[in-house]
């Protein structure tokens, strides 16, 4: 993905080498067959997509702004918003937001990053920087990754995590809804279809 945006693959991934041997290292101890367990216990049917949602809501907003190519921050929030589930999310306090720069910066090169349900190297945002991002649209950002993006002068926009989330579904369930499929939303899913 870093490599998409014009940073050498040799380079990201010596930059994420470390990182993914620590995100590995949490993930290591965590009882990963809890809910597999449970839903075989109750004869129910499971399949994780997240990360296919994730990847879904990446390439789906990559489009729109290379489309669109919003000259501020601000257009980057406003088109955000139009989209029903980060305007559902607006309603309640949880809709886009600048955590890095400001509505009146220039957006730049965007760089559209959902998936990975944790973040990157804190060393990439030097290296995007250079590779020309101007901008980051993530679904959530820690403080440090924040400070590095600062320092390097990129705004950083945080889309919402449930709203997020919910457009990556929706756009997997409108697949399965075609095949006729019933879907029942819930646990923070707010339901569009396309």
């Amino acid at each position: 993905i870093l490599e998409s945006m014009g940073v050498p693959i040799n380079v990201a991934e010596g930059i994420m080498a470390s990182r993914i041997s620590e995100v590995k290292r949490g993930l290591l101890p965590l009882n990963h067959n809890k809910a597999v367990d449970m839903a075989r216990i109750l004869d129910l049917p499971l399949m994780c997509v997240h990360t296919p949602a994730d990847n879904l809501v990446t390439s789906f907003l990559q489009q729109l702004f290379d489309k669109k190519n919003p000259e501020t921050v601000g257009d980057v929030l406003k088109i955000l918003k139009e989209i029903p589930e980060f305007a559902e999310a607006v309603k309640v306090n949880a809709g886009p937001t600048v955590f890095s720069g400001d509505k009146d910066r220039r957006a730049g090169k965007i760089f559209v990053d959902m998936t990975g349900g944790t973040g990157g190297s804190e060393d990439a945002f030097a290296k995007l920087a250079q590779a020309g991002v101007g901008t980051i649209v993530g679904m959530h950002i820690g403080e440090k990754h924040r400070k590095e993006a600062e320092k390097n002068h990129i705004n950083v926009v945080i889309a919402g995590h449930i709203a997020s989330d919910s457009l990556g579904m929706n756009l997997y369930l409108d697949e399965l809804v075609k095949q006729g499929i019933k879907v029942i939303p819930c646990s923070g899913l707010t339901r569009f279809d396309r």
